[in-house]
């Protein structure tokens, strides 16, 4: 199911609401995937097509983790999750802010993990 790119006022909303706000860090070794499931959480808020997630390195924005493709230094983005039709039930859906940190897998980057 693909959200619609939040817009600004949305975020700020709901982070203004902390039983809606979910913290999320992706963290596994070194070619497991944690971008991946990065590049697809974030197509699904409509910010990246689909077709695109897992091969466009989205939060990977320095040229050199690019060009390495491996995550250097961890990143994060603010998402919105809204349950699927069949979670909603009659009432309106609450959606919840997700905050989404992709992390470097490497031993050499792990200080960027811990801090």
């Amino acid at each position: 199911q693909v959200v619609m790119a939040p817009v600004v006022a949305e975020l700020v909303a709901l982070q203004g609401r902390p039983d809606r706000v979910r913290n999320l860090c992706i963290l596994a070794h070194v070619d497991h995937g944690k971008t991946s499931l990065t590049d697809a959480l974030i197509s699904s808020n409509g910010i990246i097509s689909s077709r695109q997630a897992g091969r466009l390195r989205y939060m990977d924005s320095r040229d050199d983790e690019q060009d390495r493709g491996i995550t250097m230094k961890a990143s994060a983005i603010a998402l919105v999750y809204a349950p699927p039709p069949s979670e909603r039930g009659a009432a309106a859906p609450e959606r919840d802010l997700i905050n989404l940190v992709d992390s470097p897998g490497h031993v050499d980057f792990g200080t960027e993990v811990s801090t």
